[in-house]
């Protein structure tokens, strides 16, 4: 073990296939992997010394560049990169290895799952988002022009390597995006998030990231540990998800995944003050006006509705929303027709005094 290995934070994600997840920084130039055969899958828009420090540490069998984002979640993508481990010979005790984003491993963690009926996957994320969420849990798959993430697999990750360093060439506006992520947790189980993260030295590099990336993460491998497959609480992780991938879905990935998420924890708030449960409307409002997202088209409910209704958290009697009784306590619920209307409706007017010159969308060009 490294010196920088033994200094990083480590989150254990328990279950039937524990493993630990690493925060910290300069540990891509020790990244260990123990599979000798080895598929490296990443962003095709990383600094070329980012992979070649990755390069230089594991020696991969074969490498795939994917597109960026969301472009590389697609069947048509997977099968190319299927095709490159079978010509490449990639063996049964080989390893996937996915560097890039949250789209990136993904990607990468459903091919591993797939080629040779599942190989092992380590996934190195690098950026916010995908470290707070994509990495950790298992979740894997491709989007469908029908609705995001409707084909995939669970898949844990024999590792998780967060290496903060690669934070600091992304623009603020990336960081701001996996925010979402990290205040969400705050919103449905640890509360001390969400000053932390409202805070100015939120930010790449700045002091504490570690800690606060790292109780971000703890929230989620407590709950994915009790429940990999969605069987109960891990739905509780989609709060503000319903409506945000319908804006993703709509706007065919115009609006990034931790906006569309900011724009949905607003909404979900309104919901959940709308039943009678918690007014965390002004936490939601903060956030938003500290994110900063860019402007959104101009929507209708019956835009957005037909992608919220095939969301993955409903069953055969309908939709169902991750609301909250308070914070730190989430739960689901159907919600009436008429309530969703009024809430979108009361949240389109909120969200359009939030945005326009007060938000950077210059930044996104």
């Amino acid at each position: 073990m490294t010196e920088a290995q033994h200094d990083a934070l480590r989150v254990e994600v328990g279950g039937a296939a524990p493993y630990a997840v690493q925060v910290g920084t300069e540990l891509l130039a020790s990244l260990e992997v123990p599979q000798l055969a080895r598929a490296l899958l990443y962003d095709e828009r990383l600094p070329a010394s980012l992979v070649q420090s990755v390069r230089g540490a594991l020696g991969p069998t074969v490498e795939v560049a994917l597109p960026s984002g969301e472009a590389c979640k697609t069947l048509a993508v997977m099968t190319e990169v299927l095709s490159r481990l079978a010509r490449a010979n990639l063996p049964r005790d080989g390893a996937v290895v996915g560097l890039g984003g949250g789209a990136t491993t993904d990607l990468a963690g459903f091919v591993a799952a797939s080629y040779l009926r599942g190989v092992a996957f380590h996934t190195v994320p690098t950026t916010l988002l995908g470290m707070v969420d994509a990495a950790v849990g298992g979740k894997t798959g491709v989007n469908l022009p029908e609705g995001k993430n409707l084909v995939g697999a669970f898949w844990p990750p024999a590792s998780v390597t967060c290496d903060l360093g690669t934070l600091d060439s992304l623009p603020a506006w990336v960081f701001r995006e996996g925010a979402a992520e990290v205040f969400k947790h705050g919103l449905i189980a640890d509360a001390t998030l969400l000053p932390r993260v409202l805070h100015a030295d939120f930010r790449a590099g700045g002091p504490g990231l570690a800690r606060t990336v790292a109780d971000a993460i703890r929230v989620k491998a407590d709950v994915v540990t009790r429940d990999l497959t969605e069987q109960g609480e891990r739905a509780f992780l989609n709060f503000g998800h319903t409506l945000a991938h319908a804006l993703e879905a709509v706007t065919r990935h115009g609006v990034p995944h931790g906006e569309a998420v900011g724009y949905g924890l607003h909404y979900a708030a309104l919901l959940s003050l709308a039943v009678g449960g918690a007014d965390v409307t002004a936490h939601t409002r903060s956030f938003l006006a500290w994110q900063r997202p860019a402007p959104l088209p101009e929507l209708t409910f019956e835009d957005v509705w037909p992608f919220m209704a095939r969301d993955k958290k409903a069953d055969h009697a309908g939709v169902r929303f991750v609301l909250l009784h308070e914070v730190g306590r989430p739960y689901l619920a159907r919600v009436p027709e008429g309530t969703l209307r009024a809430c979108f409706d009361a949240w389109r007017a909120d969200v359009r005094g939030m945005t326009g010159a007060d938000m950077n969308a210059e930044e996104h060009a």
